[in-house]
Parts: structure tokens; C-alpha cells; sequence
């Protein structure tokens, strides 16, 4: 393989220049909201489920674009901690889940945490950052 196949892709790759700038927001937000014992992947799974609704597990997985197992995981947490009830459930698996008072409480209590996070990640990406990342995302989930 010739070295400048591996330069280009090591020195140009936008997938992992991608990865490289989700690692370095998510570990800001995940760094504010530390004291209050959440991360950002489960604020995000918060919030969405209070957006979207009583829903199935499922659902929560195509707007967020993750993978069931993730999902899963994230929900049991979730669950015994009081956030995220299950509403029903059969021998195939949680049919329906719904966010909890407890859980609208705990969003609550993060939000200037959160906020914080949210302007650093802002000032990381800059104005064009910004807009290029709400322009890319704006079509996808909620």
C-alpha cells in the first residue's frame, strides 16, 4: 500500500475529523453534567423521549440514529433510576416506555449545566460550526 493512501486518509478523513469533534463536545457536555451524576447520551435520550412521547424503545433508537443495544443499555439505567417508566412489556421486550416526572425534574435540574457546555461547544466550532452542524443535522431525528 502506498504511504500516500495513508496520508490522505489519516491527514483528510472527514468521518474521523467527525468522530475526532463529536469525542471532544460530547467529553465537554459530559464534563459539566458529571455532577449530576448524567451524560449527555442519556440527557439526550431524556429529552427526546419528553419530545416524542409514550413510544417504543424502537422509536426512540430511529430518531436518535442508535443502535437498539444502545438504546437498551441506556434505558435500563434509566429506568432504575426512576426517569423513564416502562409503560408495557410482553416476552418479545419493552413494547412502550414514557419519560417519568422524575425525569422531566432531573432535564430540569441540568439545564444550566447543560446551557454551559452548550455555549463552550459553540465558541469550539465557532459561528460556522454552527450553522454547518444545525444545517446537517437539522433533516435528521427530531
Amino acid at each position: 500500500m502506498s504511504v500516500s493512501y495513508i496520508d490522505e486518509i489519516a491527514g483528510d478523513c472527514l468521518a474521523a475529523r467527525a468522530r475526532l469533534i463529536a469525542r471532544a463536545i460530547t467529553g465537554l457536555y459530559d464534563g459539566a453534567l458529571d455532577p449530576h451524576d448524567v451524560t449527555i447520551a442519556q440527557v439526550d435520550l431524556l429529552a427526546a423521549l419528553g419530545k416524542v412521547g409514550p413510544c417504543p424503545p424502537t422509536r426512540l433508537g430511529e430518531v436518535l440514529q442508535l443502535e437498539r443495544s444502545t438504546v437498551s443499555r441506556n434505558l435500563s439505567l434509566l429506568v432504575k433510576r426512576g426517569w423513564v417508566e416502562i409503560l408495557s412489556s410482553d416476552a418479545k421486550g419493552i413494547r412502550e416506555i414514557a419519560l417519568t416526572r422524575a425525569g422531566q425534574a432531573k432535564i430540569e435540574s441540568v439545564m444550566p449545566a447543560w446551557r454551559q457546555a452548550q455555549q463552550q461547544a459553540a465558541q469550539m466550532l465557532g459561528a460556522a460550526g454552527v450553522r454547518a452542524v444545525r444545517k446537517i443535522a437539522g433533516g435528521m431525528g427530531l
